[in-house]
């Protein structure tokens, strides 16, 4: 049809012009007729609530997050157990006004804007406060999608997550047999850390005391008054016997791991990897502290060690240079220091692509909920590494029903749908925060011999 044909018969209002032009009444028609739209109905956030718990001493901090869908809550872990009070205080009086009324689905804008919702960012408290609400929008997820959480990362790669096991000791020998104790267990990973005499040894116990007749750390303890004394030199000296000790008596076989806590130089740590070398550690954690990273490409010109590294960093900036200049081996941040799940997931996706696995950051004071977000997305996650051993207490597991389960060395997830574990409130307001100081007093008390605090 010619132009001008078109447009006499259009003019003319002909038959044909029928599938151009629709008056009003057809127009409602048609949509009329249309489909009611697919999905899941929109919901907003009712209220925000912050669970203060520890059934084991543990300080615990946890976040619900309620919707307009009767019944439907998520869950999510924002425990900074030496701040928890300044946390409860940025969960209950800034982020609950901030997001009532949003809408769950909407977790990464959440985020997003969350983050930036104070102006000042990057820190621990808000960031923890944050990962709170983080996990619980995507337990929120899972729970609509009638889905365990991890399926909707990308669904499994493995069964189970690997757990390292904590063995200490105050000599060679105890070490060992606690070793041997992880194995029978089923443990295929296992931490080694021995005290070192006379010292504030990270990760085991004190064989005496640094200082005898010194202040108890309930009195007044400053750099004129040390009590907890801990000097590198012997520290580097001991390691490497203790390994040399294990592989003699124990084998090839187990996967030996270990963490200095960052207490060493830059030197000194240079110097323990060379000399762990030949004992082929799985790997070495915190050799240096955050504020000497430009020290690990150092580090990785000279010795082979595979190097974890971590669990203090907060933000983007501490983390992606060493990614990406591939100057560790694995990630251990703690996931609820740096904004949750939404935060995690990003940072196990970058580094897939430069060859770093996960091993995130689980100890005691990462609530069952946060252990269960970890592994979600260890399942979810091909570059995953190796997730930190810690058994459930009971009382914890009475408080937090459907806890991942150990078995043979492994962690499973229940799979439930969302993050799959839920809290027994009434239970956990029987296990209030421990009466005295709310906050972890001994990293501010640990000093070198003329009084210098030792940072962690």
């Amino acid at each position: 049809m010619q132009r001008r044909d078109m447009l006499r018969r259009l003019s003319s209002g002909a038959a044909l012009a029928c599938p151009f032009v629709l008056s009003a009444e057809a127009h409602s028609a048609v949509q009329e007729k249309q489909p009611a739209p697919r999905g899941l109905p929109r919901l907003k956030i009712t209220d925000i609530k912050t669970i203060m718990t520890a059934p084991n001493r543990i300080r615990l901090v946890v976040v619900k997050v309620m919707t307009s869908e009767p019944g439907l809550y998520g869950l999510g872990c924002a425990t900074f157990t030496q701040r928890a009070l300044a946390v409860q205080t940025a969960i209950d009086q800034y982020l609950r006004p901030f997001l009532i009324g949003r809408d769950p689905d909407e977790i990464e804008d959440i985020w997003q804007s969350s983050y930036v919702s104070s102006y000042w960012r990057n820190g621990p408290v808000l960031f923890n406060a944050m990962s709170g609400v983080d996990m619980a929008l995507w337990d929120i997820k899972g729970k609509r999608a009638n889905m365990p959480v991890y399926q909707l990362l990308g669904g499994k790669c493995r069964f189970a997550a690997d757990l390292y096991f904590h063995a200490s000791g105050r000599d060679f020998q105890e070490v060992e047999e606690n070793v041997r104790k992880a194995i029978g267990m089923g443990y295929r990973y296992v931490r080694a850390q021995v005290s070192v005499p006379g010292l504030a040894t990270y990760g085991s116990r004190r064989s005496d005391r640094a200082a005898p007749g010194s202040p108890s750390l309930d009195d007044t303890v400053g750099p004129t008054s040390p009590t907890d004394i801990w000097e590198p030199a012997a520290y580097v000296r001991i390691v490497p016997r203790l390994f040399e000790h294990l592989r003699s008596k124990i084998g090839e076989e187990v996967e030996l791991l270990h963490d200095v806590h960052e207490r060493i130089s830059p030197s000194q740590a240079i110097q323990l990897c060379k000399d762990l070398e030949k004992y082929r550690l799985y790997f070495i954690e915190d050799p240096l502290p955050p504020e000497e990273n430009d020290h690990f490409r150092l580090l990785r010109q000279q010795s082979s060690i595979p190097i974890a590294m971590g669990e203090l960093f907060n933000t983007q900036q501490e983390y992606v240079p060493l990614i990406a200049d591939r100057l560790i081996d694995f990630v251990r941040m703690h996931i609820s220091q740096i904004g949750g799940l939404s935060v995690a997931r990003k940072v196990a996706a970058m580094c897939e692509f430069f060859g770093v696995k996960t091993a995130w950051h689980g100890p005691g004071d990462v609530s069952p909920v946060g252990h269960a977000a970890g592994l979600a997305l260890e399942l979810a996650s091909y570059n995953f590494g190796v997730h930190e051993g810690y058994v459930f207490p009971a009382e914890t597991r009475e408080v937090f029903p459907g806890c991942p389960e150990v078995k043979n060395g492994y962690l499973y997830a229940n799979e439930a749908a969302g993050l799959g574990v839920d809290v027994d409130e009434k239970l956990a307001a029987k296990f209030p925060f421990p009466p005295g100081r709310t906050f972890d007093h001994s990293w501010g008390t640990t000093r070198s011999r003329n009084g210098t605090v030792i940072r962690p």
